[in-house]
């Protein structure tokens, strides 16, 4: 079966049974590489596969991450959906998935530990007590399935703000939320942004490289095989820390726009 194939899959690149994964994704090359076989493959298949994976004792979590509330779109924390691709709005409507609070990062929990995440309302987006916080308390692993540093490791800028970096800085947002309860009101939730003033980029791919390097990254690359890598949680927080107060931040995690790295 399609579900067990990618269970195997998942189970080679570092994903274990009982593990807390933390999952970044892009599902179009796996969907593509199963229809040029001409076999019948869902979002719900994978879906189940990684579920199997990680099996009754392990959890999923997935970014449900929406920047509407940003542009003063009411955020509704029952029905806003995820902005993070189909296996992530599968994954918000599983009938046991649990969403932490946050109105731009939110998340959706499944499985053994998600009771840990119910109730979670961080005020910022990449604080200690906010879902990146639990996963490294958890001693979790983060999975990107075919997607670059760039456009996944969100967790980075956990990193950042729990160093306290020079190069982002608070900003506040307020807007209309819609909670569990169906009450709005207006609510104001906070983000360690870069500084555009500055002319700050995000540039982390430089950093993934260093992590293939280092031997923490297990699995296969972006658009290579499986296309799964898997990571540490709390040893990628100790590597990008130690890079971060070693002063090595710019050219690993940002650039300037319209400087050269060279």
């Amino acid at each position: 079966m399609i579900q067990e194939e990618l269970a195997k899959e998942w189970r080679k690149a570092g994903v274990e049974e009982g593990d807390t994964v933390l999952l970044h994704s892009c599902l179009r090359r796996t969907l593509k590489q199963y229809l040029k076989k001409k076999e019948k493959i869902t979002v719900q298949t994978v879906l189940e596969s990684f579920e199997e994976t990680v099996g009754s004792k392990g959890t999923l979590v997935f970014p449900l991450f929406n920047f509407d509330f940003a542009s003063g779109v009411p955020f509704d924390i029952k029905c806003t959906p995820s902005h993070m691709g189909a296996l992530t709005e599968a994954a918000r409507n599983h009938p046991s998935a649990i969403r932490t609070g946050h109105p731009i990062y939110s998340f959706a929990a499944i499985g053994y530990q998600a009771e840990r995440f119910r109730g979670i309302d961080n005020f910022s987006g990449y604080g200690q007590d906010s879902p990146f916080g639990v996963i490294k308390e958890l001693n979790g692993k983060i999975a990107v399935l075919n997607l670059p540093d760039q456009n996944s490791m969100t967790f980075y800028h956990y990193v950042e703000e729990m160093n306290e970096v020079t190069y982002r800085y608070h900003k506040n947002f307020t807007g209309e939320y819609i909670g569990i309860d169906g009450l709005v009101n207006k609510k104001t939730y906070g983000l360690f942004v870069r500084d555009l003033e500055k002319g700050v980029l995000t540039d982390v791919n430089p950093m993934g490289e260093l992590l293939w390097s280092k031997g923490l990254y297990t699995g296969q690359r972006y658009n290579q095989g499986s296309g799964l890598r898997v990571v540490s949680a709390k040893k990628l927080y100790e590597y990008v820390s130690e890079k971060i107060n070693a002063g090595f931040s710019k050219g690993l995690l940002y650039s300037i726009e319209g400087e050269s790295n060279d």
